[in-house]
């Protein structure tokens, strides 16, 4: 119950920073579907996803494999849009607002490993 709470106040978080970074830097919201690399985006997603479901029913026995699980998960898909943000928004600088934000939920991934010690 408290990783669920945690959860969901971690998201509502993430969106006020998100909002608040863009108009602070003055960055407006692009996306890659609008560029060259719509397709390549979409194939990376869906495979990083299908890897991540076919080894879902093996990390499922153990909470803590679990939590690494969802970190790892999270941790791959952000970076691949880094990525692909840096390679085809590069005018945007949409790539620095998810650095940003990278690094923000790569400290409350910490966090929330950890959340049962804080709690």
């Amino acid at each position: 119950m408290k990783f669920l709470v945690f959860f969901i106040i971690l998201i509502i978080f993430s969106l006020f920073i998100d909002k608040f970074l863009r108009k602070w830097l003055g960055v407006e919201k692009k996306k890659i579907s609008e560029t060259s690399g719509k397709n390549i985006d979409r194939w990376g997603r869906g495979i990083i996803l299908f890897i991540f479901l076919c080894t879902l029913p093996f990390a499922v026995e153990d909470r803590n494999v679990i939590k690494w699980y969802w970190i790892c998960f999270l941790i791959v898909s952000m970076g691949f849009q880094l990525f692909m943000e840096w390679k085809y928004l590069k005018k945007s600088k949409e790539y620095v607002i998810t650095v940003i934000t990278l690094t923000y939920l790569l400290l409350a991934l910490g966090i929330m490993y950890n959340v049962d010690y804080f709690i």
